[in-house]
């Protein structure tokens, strides 16, 4: 237990002199299970994921038809706003920025957000650039396997923080919804679950924007 503590604080410098580690934040070695709400069944013969709204065309991807969608692998730290952090996570799914970039889905010139909708009617808020940062993905896999349902299986959105990249906001984790089910492309910005709780709009990790 003393040699874990030990590495575990070890770690915990190290990330912090390579300016890794943001205020308020500490390293965890596991990944912790934080959601609101039970964990939903899976059907894959029944389960769709949609686009909606500000887009060109709306767009309904069976879960076969989404397994076929252009595939990205990304590496990055993510930070929860309960005050733990996880560093060089191995992510495998699918680019937002892919999918416009290679036409699957066309915003209109007035979509400026996105909210996501998942499971038990939940949501959370970004703007459209930041979720076409190289730092956002939909997620199918976690370091090399399937996400387990306690951390968003089969689908979930992921947003974190690439190391050497200032260029790019990072929000936190809550940012990524779990059981993710569909986008929907907005003008106007609205307000999530938690956001409405009184959590920051905006979220950024670097400037310890927890609550509103």
């Amino acid at each position: 237990m003393f040699q874990s503590f030990d590495s575990r604080r070890e770690d915990e410098s190290r990330i912090r002199s390579e300016g890794r580690l943001p205020p308020g934040q500490s390293l965890t070695q596991k990944f912790p299970v934080l959601h609101y709400g039970p964990v939903p069944a899976f059907e894959p013969a029944t389960w769709d994921f949609r686009v909606w709204g500000e887009v060109e065309n709306p767009v309904v991807w069976s879960w076969d038809q989404f397994l076929k969608l252009p595939r990205t692998t990304l590496k990055m730290d993510i930070h929860c706003v309960t005050r733990w952090s996880k560093f060089d996570t191995e992510w495998e799914g699918v680019s937002l920025r892919t999918l416009i970039d290679e036409g699957f889905i066309q915003p209109t010139a007035e979509a400026a957000y996105i909210i996501q909708h998942a499971e038990h009617g939940y949501t959370t808020n970004l703007p459209l650039e930041i979720m076409l940062q190289d730092n956002f993905l939909l997620a199918t896999h976690f370091d090399g396997e399937a996400l387990t349902p306690d951390h968003g299986y089969p689908l979930r959105g992921v947003v974190g923080h690439i190391p050497q990249r200032e260029d790019i906001q990072t929000p936190y984790l809550w940012k990524g919804a779990k059981w993710l089910r569909g986008l929907e492309f907005a003008k106007n910005d609205r307000l999530g679950f938690w956001e409405r709780a009184g959590y920051h709009n905006d979220a950024d990790v670097w400037n310890e924007e927890r609550f509103a």
